[in-house]
């Protein structure tokens, strides 16, 4: 496996035989790749054509991965429904008569399935123990983002009657019970993890979650001075009676339900206490007189440090009862563009009506009384089904806090992003001349292991001071708060340059923050337009345009990822940083697309969707497949977060069956069913997942006697990203780029890296170790090895 560089003859390779031998003990956590064998009777299995499930308890003092979910998806007996999405070419949207109907997976519980990964890495011992509560928080983020979106989407169009059956052949309420039945499985276990093992790995370590009855009268003070002081100004308690209506339920919130006794009518009342979403959810008390500070850790929930003082919120009345509950709310967004005379301000609107969206999950303690539970389910307008019945604490994204502890022992080891050599040859102390190492190569970076800062940002940055640059266009998705790069942006239309900003103002969750820069760019002088009605913009370019000698020069970025300083450490993308003119050409036409009234136009090194991503992908599967049947070797290799789209899938399975080797990394959604004789026996799926979420999105197309043909860029293989959103590939040309990414695909699809296999029924099988019980190679943990020996070898040059 190469590091993504190029212009460079020392392009690091990541040993294909080296392996990493397991630690144990405390202080010495592993890599994710580092497994052990599960136990029999560990693992738990779910059928989601039945909804049922038994889970297995590990053994006790073992290493089991723990008991989590395996999904075999329900197998489909009727044909897709072509209308279930909208495709522009009628011809390849004719189900081919050779491939049989049930070759689709279904998207939602293959979504369902990626989390159940998620969850994995929370049971791995070998996981750094902060790590595994870290994966515990954003299983449970996700899944909410699930309920808010897909499962609330789907009920919408189940109540509208504007659902199909999916191309996987499930009636809709066949789907929405499935996936019902699979979340409660999911959200059981997840619970039951976090319980059994990873709280009890916690306190091992000194790092507690207490409950009420375990704080001391110290506690006790501490926490009263500490709710008088902080929390109590802020609480508004609620009660129903015929003079209060029962109160609006906040999505994601986290409330209480308080029973209370009149004490001179003996009546009961209900009363509704929500938790401040703006408190820390988890509440850190002092170290006790014989604790270590710096190696102990109490916590107490915020609902728990309210719960203890209901006394003083009602002050008169007996609190007899009280129980936790959240509700989950739709909150996607609807916005009609076509009818909307501004964008801007419908979607701010439609912002104000999400936070009223019908419920479509409740959780609930799982000691809520029933009549509580029965005002609740009716309120809220819930059936029994969506109701969650679940250990407290309820929501554990609060886990993040508790990973975020100054514990470096039980967290992945340090990792700094190096400055691409390329782009700082020697070390010094000045920042490295982004534009005039451009000049000399094309610059492949690789974040997280390529520096964003000093790469990506100070591009922006130096064009925005450099004087003789003349314009800076630049897409927007999702930003992080005080964005250097809009900061850049500012500066540059403050001087006196052109600066437009393509701001996708309709980026999922982000519609607030993304409103606000835009906001605040316009009033800079910035020209900020919100793309093509209709079509996100969801591409990744930036073009700087330079007046040099007697002309112009055009530099530009394509990436995969966006233009975030936060998300780059975390988020594995690539980037290329090119002057290559054709290249300049096509994204100044695209940007004029995006801006202005521009005619189609026509590219030479971009693919761009709507129009050609889709088309010039499938035009590269069909030369594959006429090369294989010439008997040449071909091979086609995909990297992407999710691929579902039926005719990009169709073509896989033909060029299967014309002898193709098909490889597949996918870090999420996967409705390709591989494996299959007839059908995707040359065929092979893998995920995975780790410490850097993989995010690039590559597309390697290999023919015998040919060079090949790599693009990378912003597009997933979705409906929505092929025919409702602007997206842009490029094509490499650099040799060494191109072999980088070869290698870089060949290594995660390798028998020799841990990962996930995908099997012709649906199900993932986790494979991390070889054959005689080593661990595999972890993918991410040996490119950050690679790219801290690149850097080495050129500080020796």
């Amino acid at each position: 496996m190469t590091a993504s560089t190029s212009g460079s003859k020392n392009t690091p390779k990541a040993s294909a035989s080296k392996r990493t031998p397991a630690k144990s003990g405390s202080g010495k956590q592993t890599p994710a790749s580092a497994r052990t064998a599960t136990p029999a009777g560990a693992d738990a299995t779910l059928d989601a054509a039945t909804g049922t499930g038994e889970v297995a308890p590990p053994a006790p003092n073992t290493t089991s991965s723990a008991a989590v979910a395996r999904f075999k998806p329900r197998a489909a007996t009727r044909p897709r429904a072509t209308e279930n999405a909208p495709r522009p070419d009628a011809e390849r949207d004719k189900a081919p008569n050779d491939l049989p109907g049930d070759r689709f997976l279904d998207r939602e519980m293959s979504w369902l399935q990626f989390n159940e990964r998620v969850l994995q890495l929370s049971t791995d011992p070998n996981v750094p123990l902060l790590e595994r509560a870290r994966f515990l928080s954003i299983f449970s983020s996700n899944l909410d983002e699930f309920f808010m979106v897909r499962v609330a989407g789907l009920k919408r169009r189940i109540a509208a009657g504007l659902a199909v059956r999916s191309a996987s052949g499930l009636e809709p309420r066949e789907l929405l019970d499935d996936l019902t039945r699979a979340s409660h499985d999911l959200m059981d276990l997840h619970a039951g993890v976090f319980q059994r093992q990873v709280r009890p790995a916690l306190e091992d370590e000194g790092i507690q979650l207490l409950k009420p009855t375990q704080l001391t009268e110290a506690d006790r003070q501490y926490l009263r001075r500490y709710f008088e002081s902080q929390v109590f100004p802020v609480l508004t308690p609620l009660a129903v009676d015929p003079a209060h209506p029962f109160p609006y339920i906040s999505g994601l919130s986290v409330n209480l339900a308080v029973l209370l006794i009149d004490p001179k009518t003996e009546r009961e009342h209900f009363a509704r206490v929500k938790v401040p979403p703006l408190l820390p959810r988890m509440v850190k008390l002092p170290a006790g007189p014989d604790e270590d500070a710096l190696y102990h850790a109490r916590f107490v929930t915020l609902e728990d440090v309210i719960a203890e003082h209901l006394d003083v919120l009602f002050p008169g009345m007996e609190v007899h009862e009280h129980f936790t509950f959240r509700v989950t709310r739709n909150e996607d967004l609807e916005v009609e563009e076509d009818d909307a005379e501004n964008l801007l301000t419908a979607l701010e609107k439609e912002l104000t009506r999400r936070r009223f969206g019908a419920a479509v999950r409740l959780e609930v303690a799982d000691d809520m009384d029933a009549h509580v539970l029965e005002l609740l389910t009716r309120e809220l307008g819930v059936s029994d089904d969506e109701v969650f019945r679940l250990p407290e604490p309820l929501d554990l994204r609060g886990l993040g806090d508790i990973a975020d502890l100054d514990r470096s022992e039980l967290q992945w080891p340090r990792f700094l992003p190096k400055t691409h050599p390329l782009l700082a040859p020697v070390e010094r102390s000045e920042a490295p001349d982004i534009l005039g190492a451009m000049r000399s190569s094309d610059i492949l970076l690789h974040h997280p292991y390529d520096s964003f800062s000093t790469s990506v940002q100070a591009f922006v940055e130096q064009a925005a001071a450099d004087p003789d640059v003349l314009a800076i266009k630049q897409t927007l998705y999702r930003t992080s708060g005080n964005s250097p790069i809009i900061t850049a942006l500012i500066d540059a239309a403050q001087a006196g340059k052109q600066v437009l900003a393509v701001v996708e103002i309709k980026a999922r969750f982000d519609e607030e923050n993304n409103i606000s820069w835009a906001r605040k760019l316009e009033r800079a002088g910035v020209h900020v337009v919100y793309g093509m009605v209709g079509l996100k913009t969801h591409a990744k370019l930036c073009l700087v345009v330079r007046h040099e000698g007697d002309g112009i020069r055009r530099y530009c970025h394509v990436g995969t990822g966006n233009y975030n300083p936060k998300t780059a450490r975390l988020y594995e993308d690539l980037g290329l940083l090119t002057t290559d003119p054709d290249v300049g050409e096509d994204i100044g036409r695209l940007f004029n697309q995006l801006s202005g009234m521009a005619p189609r136009a026509k590219f030479k090194r971009l693919l761009v969707a709507p129009r050609s991503v889709r088309s010039g992908l499938l035009e590269r599967l069909d030369a594959c497949i006429e090369a294989a049947k010439s008997g040449k070797k071909a091979t086609v290799s995909i990297k992407v977060n999710s691929i579902v789209d039926e005719q990009i899938i169709d073509a896989c399975y033909r060029a299967s069956q014309a002898g193709v080797k098909v490889n597949v990394l996918v870090r999420g959604i996967c409705a390709l069913r591989p494996g299959v004789p007839g059908l995707s026996e040359n065929i092979e799926v893998r995920s995975i997942l780790g410490r850097f979420l993989e995010h690039s999105r590559v597309f390697i197309f290999e023919i015998e006697g040919r060079e090949p043909t790599v693009y990378i860029g912003s597009a997933d293989m979705m409906h929505r990203n092929l025919d409702r959103r602007v997206e842009a590939l490029v094509g490499l040309t650099d040799e060494r780029q191109v072999s980088t990414l070869v290698d870089l695909v060949a290594a995660g699809m390798s028998d020799e890296t841990s990962s996930w296999r995908l099997d012709a029924e649906g199900r993932w099988h986790r494979e991390n170790l070889l054959a005689d019980g080593e661990p595999k190679h972890d993918y991410q943990a040996d490119l950050i090895e690679a790219y801290s020996k690149r850097r080495r070898k050129g500080r020796r040059r």
